[in-house]
């Protein structure tokens, strides 16, 4: 367990370089393309929202002691931002269409938070993400002091700049309003659906597998082979291990297509959000395997087996 703490939270001192390093080094480079000052006062305004959401969210926190408030938000704040962008933008048509989509993905993502026991009629209360319990246990986090700082620093406004830097593709997109909407614009949105489908679907079996496998635990039933594992090792999850974290960085990643179309510009100052995204999953994923082999002896095998995010082509 020690070991496994210590390897995330190198994890979380990287995640915390890349977030002060990428911002300003793909801005830096992609400065010869400056905002106007409308879409400079929209960054503002949206900035405040972060910093404003942050502090509520330690502070909500810290009373609780429940420091997944962040969680609750996860899915909800980039389908406002992207609104307060679209309306600034006199709604573009590119905009809407991207606000649209992001809506879509906010509305399954609440839900299925939602189904899960993250919100409750006392909005501050709800399940806890099992990993801070885990996390508190490294000797370093069992100072009081330290876990605040680390609850507000990373958990609060870490997690929510992070929200904020991978919806500012529309930023630029919104540089880019001369270029009108085209038959690239359909095929992105299809592909955005598409992976929303597909983290559904996966959603979906995750959600009735624990289901069946608790309520066979809670009534003392013999477990099938199935669900012997203790894990989902079958559909989407037969192809790859974390096929929902696979659909969500895609959805991301195609997001983000939509900067490269109006503007033509490839490489842009807001990839810093799409890559920061990718390395958070990344950590994400190397805690929760952790977790499962010790939880599980044969998830060291599923491991071997089956590929991380990317199926196998041959």
């Amino acid at each position: 367990m020690l070991i496994m703490n210590s390897k995330l939270i190198k994890t979380i001192f990287l995640l915390i370089i890349a977030l002060i390093v990428l911002p300003f080094t793909a801005f830096y480079i992609d400065q010869q393309y400056p905002l106007n000052e409308i879409q400079w006062d929209t960054i503002k305004l949206l900035f405040s929202i972060m910093i404003g959401t942050a502090i509520i969210c330690f502070i909500i926190g810290e009373m609780t002691k429940n420091c997944s408030q962040v969680d609750k938000l996860w899915s909800i704040i980039p389908s406002i931002y992207v609104w307060i962008v679209c309306f600034d933008s006199n709604f573009n048509p590119r905009l809407i269409l991207i606000s649209i989509l992001v809506t879509i993905w906010s509305i399954r993502l609440t839900y299925n938070f939602s189904r899960r026991g993250g919100y409750s009629w006392k909005f501050w209360s709800g399940e806890e993400d099992y990993r801070w319990e885990v996390l508190r246990q490294h000797p370093i986090f069992k100072n009081k002091f330290i876990w605040k700082i680390f609850h507000l620093l990373f958990i609060c406004c870490y997690q929510m700049s992070l929200i904020l830097l991978f919806t500012l593709p529309i930023i630029v997109s919104w540089q880019g309003n001369a270029t009108p909407l085209n038959y690239f614009d359909a095929l992105v949105s299809i592909l955005m659906i598409g992976l929303i489908i597909i983290e559904t679907i996966a959603d979906q079996q995750q959600w009735n597998f624990q289901k069946e496998k608790y309520i066979k635990i809670k009534n003392l039933e013999h477990l099938p082979e199935k669900f012997s594992h203790g894990f989902l090792n079958t559909g989407l999850w037969s192809i790859v291990r974390h096929p929902n974290y696979s659909a969500e960085q895609g959805i991301w990643i195609s997001y983000y297509l939509f900067s490269i179309i109006a503007t033509g510009r490839y490489i842009n100052w807001s990839m810093a959000g799409v890559v920061l995204l990718l390395l958070l999953f990344q950590g994400s994923a190397d805690f929760s395997e952790e977790i499962s082999n010790q939880k599980y002896p044969k998830y060291k095998d599923y491991i071997k087996k089956v590929p991380r995010f990317f199926p196998k082509l041959w």
